[in-house]
């Protein structure tokens, strides 16, 4: 984030991701990086509609697939309205879902604290640190949660960076964005986890239920759980309404202002919402629901895996051209107010770590079918870029 705040800073005109990535890289990492950006954000969106389906299951025993379909065609109807409406959905849901967890962490502490000075009373303390003394199963089992879950938790984060660039006042506001992103992850993402885990052993967690759900669960209010799947479900929907939003921009983008797709994609309707490229992206996120009734136990951890992998090469673009621009333009990295630390070694440094990530993947067998598949994607893209420029000569 700080390499991308830096490259952001660097130059007025940069409004995407692949500005950045033509610039320095050349025009076919920006075709690539376009499309895969696009891509990421399908398969995060099919990701969300696969858990509005999990959700949905909590009260009714149906298939995975048919609210799924129900929720998309619900979020295509608010989508092809205005904007507005868009912002104020989002605004409220991220409201809730920020309550949410304060009351989970709250909730959390109350029912730990009641459990361990029970247990401590009855000279049964250690139960809680057996489940945290399998270090080999534990470490072994983490390995595989990064990559797959962990990993995926934080797609999106460069877009704190890419929309305080649009602000009236990017020199200021990008880099008090970016300085916030590791305070905010530490208290609602480590914190809730460090919560969830101190109550539930880690053993007892399950893809097939919300923790959150379960946590509260142990309350003891009937309502409370039913409530708070209520809440992990509008959230999944919120995501998933703010996946097609970005997907239908960015294929907007990617067609309007980069002649690099369908002409039709860059068109907008009389509210001033690129509607082809809504249905478009639509239309492929269905595919989510598709695979929910063809492998539902499989389905979201295919697409989350494959989301994570296309992120990766997003942010390992990002690394590079930072590499690129302080090599090529030490001038602008001198005069810089906001350098990122330590470069060019932390850009080396999570470039490894992104490459030990996908060796990870490679043998994991919940991984690894995703990561074999992926690079029909790029070759793909590069084929089709292929095959313009040799149009273009």
């Amino acid at each position: 984030m700080r390499a991308l705040g830096e490259l952001l800073l660097s130059k007025a005109g940069y409004q995407s991701l692949t500005d950045i990535a033509e610039d320095y890289l050349g025009p076919w990492a920006s075709f690539v990086t376009g499309w895969t950006y696009w891509f990421c954000w399908i398969m995060t969106a099919m990701a969300d509609v696969i858990a509005v389906g999990v959700y949905v299951q909590y009260w009714f025993d149906i298939p995975q697939w048919i609210p799924a379909i129900i929720c998309l065609l619900i979020l295509l109807g608010l989508n092809l309205l205005t904007v507005k409406l868009f912002g104020e959905m989002e605004f409220w849901f991220a409201l809730i879902k920020v309550i949410t967890i304060l009351l989970l962490i709250g909730v959390g502490m109350v029912l730990f604290n009641h459990w361990f000075s029970n247990r401590c009373w009855t000279g049964d303390s250690n139960e809680f640190m057996v489940s945290w003394r399998v270090i080999p199963e534990w470490c072994h089992r983490f390995l595989i949660v990064i990559p797959d879950g962990d990993f995926f938790a934080y797609v999106g984060v460069e877009l704190v960076g890419v929309s305080a660039a649009e602000t009236a006042n990017p020199q200021k506001n990008i880099p008090s964005a970016i300085n916030k992103i590791p305070l905010r992850i530490l208290f609602f993402y480590v914190g809730a986890i460090f919560v969830l885990l101190c109550i539930n052993p880690w053993t007892e967690l399950s893809a097939s239920e919300s923790p959150f759900v379960k946590t509260f669960g142990l309350i003891g209010i009937p309502v409370a759980a039913g409530l708070i799947n209520f809440v992990v479900l509008t959230s999944a929907a919120s995501a998933c309404n703010s996946g097609m939003f970005s997907t239908s921009r960015i294929l907007y983008n990617l067609s309007h202002q980069k002649k690099q797709g369908p002409a039709s994609f860059g068109r907008l309707n009389k509210h001033a919402v690129p509607s082809n490229a809504l249905f478009v992206s639509t239309i492929v996120v269905s595919v989510g629901a598709l695979l929910s009734k063809l492998i539902p136990e499989q389905a979201f951890g295919i697409v989350t895996t494959i989301s994570a992998i296309c992120f990766i090469w997003v942010w390992s673009i990002i690394l590079i051209s930072h590499l690129k621009y302080k090599k090529t333009r030490p001038e602008l990295h001198e005069a810089s107010t906001f350098k990122a630390p330590f470069t060019p070694f932390v850009n080396i440094c999570v470039l490894v770590l992104f490459a030990a990530i996908l060796v990870i993947m490679l043998f994991a067998d919940a991984t690894r079918p995703a990561l074999l598949l992926t690079p029909v994607w790029f070759g793909f893209l590069f084929l089709i870029y292929a095959r313009k420029k040799r149009r273009a000569s």
